[in-house]
């Protein structure tokens, strides 16, 4: 697939800290996993806003490992980097759950060793079985969530309610909104609106959902995935497209700005943790996801960087307030009007000729 979208590459190596609130060490299992003639450095390949300088001391301190976390703005730019071959020093990747299973039909990833994870039973059962993913043979999922609008409440007083909001204010809102930099994510949006399936794989619905976002493309400040958030914080932009992830961090950064999901009905989007096949570092790799899936890790995580995590035993460490704030937690009410993004097959090519056409 060609990389149609802007690479965003940061590197962070973090030396060894000593964390001594941490309740479960690694140090307590990595003699199963790190020989002495292991590499002393693991590389991840992850979205910006999943990891920070806690995570990866705190992994550093339990294996002496050194991390390098390279990032990516969306799935596509990460398979693009996978197939061109320059995705060979990492050990960890991060793809959404629709993504795992094309990954899997390329042969890009490993079947993961369950008898070498430590806490796969304390993800919520839903989590144990997807069906992207069954019974987690590739992935082990790291974050949850759903598609949706952040809208800027001083300069938009009456909340949007659903996708078609964009195009009934498109006046008022012109060069005030982004989407996001993401075939799938933006042509589902305006499919849903339209009453199709995000999937859909009827050339003649993408056709018309490609019609409505030409028709909105010159109210649109730029189709994006992370830069948006300086502007709308900055008060720059009124609406912006983005995963709830993203929202969550933001709405603490300003508390006018609200984050609704469509009435029609969104994305629901699970992002996981791979193994490639290329891995250089398969025990580091199997430490990492240890880590991540210690109770007291994936609590922490969801506190610092606001992401949903899918386990049971760390949900129930979190602060009430936490566990009830409905944009990282949303009722089942709101869940069940969302649709989970899969695979297209050989129809995707279609969904690149309309993006491609809508881009140009």
């Amino acid at each position: 697939m060609t990389n149609r979208r802007k690479f965003l590459q940061k590197m962070a190596v973090f030396s060894t800290l000593s964390l001594g609130s941490c309740g479960w060490r690694l140090a307590n299992v990595s003699s199963n996993y790190i020989s002495s003639n292991q590499r002393d450095q693991l590389y991840v390949y992850t979205w910006t806003q999943y990891t920070d300088k806690e995570l990866l001391t705190t992994f550093t301190t339990q294996t002496g490992m050194k991390v390098i976390a390279d990032v990516y703005e969306s799935n596509d730019v990460m398979l693009a980097k996978l197939q061109a071959g320059g995705g060979g020093t990492y050990s960890i990747i991060y793809p959404s759950d629709y993504m795992v299973q094309k990954m899997v039909e390329k042969g890009l990833l490993i079947e993961i060793d369950h008898n070498k994870l430590i806490g796969l039973d304390n993800l919520f059962p839903q989590f144990k079985n997807p069906i992207y993913d069954p019974n987690n043979r590739y992935s082990i999922p790291f974050n949850w969530g759903t598609t949706g609008l952040l809208y800027n409440s001083e300069q938009l007083p009456n909340a949007p309610e659903d996708w078609e909001y964009l195009w009934q204010n498109q006046a008022k809102l012109s060069k005030r909104i982004t989407l996001l930099n993401d075939v799938r994510e933006v042509m589902g949006a305006a499919l849903r609106m339209l009453g199709y399936s995000y999937n859909s794989k009827n050339e003649n619905e993408v056709k018309q959902a490609y019609e409505k976002l030409k028709s909105l493309k010159p109210a649109i400040a730029a189709f994006d995935t992370d830069a948006w958030q300086n502007k709308i914080l900055a008060g720059d932009l009124a609406i912006a497209m983005c995963y709830s992830a993203d929202a969550v961090k933001i709405t603490k950064e300003n508390p006018k700005l609200k984050f609704v999901i469509p009435r029609s009905g969104s994305s629901l989007w699970t992002d996981t943790i791979v193994i490639p096949k290329s891995n250089p570092n398969i025990d580091g790799a199997y430490a990492w996801i240890n880590l991540i899936l210690q109770p007291d890790i994936a609590a922490q995580i969801c506190e610092r960087l606001f992401i949903s995590t899918p386990n049971r035993a760390g949900f129930e460490l979190l602060p009430k307030a936490i566990q009830e704030n409905t944009n990282l937690f949303p009722p089942e009410s709101l869940l069940n009007k969302c649709e989970r993004l899969i695979p297209v097959g050989e129809f995707e090519e279609v969904y690149d000729r309309y993006w491609t056409q809508l881009l140009t």
